[in-house]
């Protein structure tokens, strides 16, 4: 028994090595270079513009814009990265936010992975497997978005008023609750504070009490959710009041 136990540490011991000295430092240096890429080649409609055809909008515009932008999103450039990267791990962050549909589709598709696979989120096999996950989820989407703007757009068209609106606004809500559904029951007492603290703040917000802060301020219930939960959950499990076995 002894001896079965020290060879299942060296094979555990070797993985990690395996993973920490070859695999993330891969993954760094092709996933930096992707993505840098992909904010290169984002910048090239308007170079064409520019050099083409000799447009270019007035400082003004392009400050006014940014300032908007940062206004309306510039939570969620931080927000989202730390967030996300629990599920999504190393190589599955990369993926998702070169690919795009973070929250719709790579976050399902990546928790569902780890959780067909049995692995813990957050360890080297989570990590593995998100990105098989999520590498799933850009192939489907890549071949269902195809066949969609071929053909599915007229069907959609054709769908009855009430079930496109259906589709519209409610189809993004139905997966983030299923999301929370399916982490909130390892988590119950976690789950509980980020809904109280979502539902607080969003009252808050629609109350108008965030008004005097720029752009829209609806970030700033995702930012006391998603940090506060963060904070709170901390400081429970330093003083045991949660368990990675919690489930009462």
């Amino acid at each position: 028994m002894a001896g079965k136990q020290t060879q299942q540490r060296s094979e555990n011991h070797e993985k990690e090595e395996v993973y920490e000295e070859e695999f993330i430092p891969y993954i760094h240096k092709w996933g930096r270079r992707t993505n840098l890429l992909a904010v290169a080649l984002s910048f090239g409609p308007a170079l064409v513009l520019l050099s083409v055809y000799g447009i270019l909008p007035p400082t003004g515009a392009i400050l006014g814009g940014f300032v908007s932008v940062i206004g309306a999103w510039g939570a969620f450039w931080l927000v989202e990265p730390i967030s996300y990267y629990p599920v999504l791990g190393v190589s599955g962050t990369y993926m998702a936010f070169l690919s795009g549909n973070i929250s719709n589709l790579r976050l399902p598709s990546s928790a569902a992975a780890q959780e067909a696979a049995d692995v813990e989120i957050g360890t080297p096999e989570g990590d593995i497997i998100s990105t098989l996950g999520i590498a799933g989820s850009i192939f489907v989407n890549i071949s269902i978005l195809t066949v969609g703007v071929i053909g599915l757009v007229s069907v959609f068209q054709a769908l009855p008023g009430l079930w496109q609106n259906a589709l519209e606004s409610y189809l993004v809500p139905a997966i983030f609750g299923a999301i929370f559904a399916q982490f909130g029951r390892d988590f119950p007492k976690v789950a509980a504070i980020a809904l109280a603290l979502a539902f607080v703040s969003n009252l808050l917000y629609e109350f108008g009490y965030f008004a005097l802060l720029p752009g829209d301020p609806i970030y700033v219930v995702i930012i006391v959710a998603v940090f506060g939960t963060m904070f709170i959950s901390k400081w429970m499990w330093e003083r045991g009041m949660i368990r990675a076995t919690d489930s009462s």
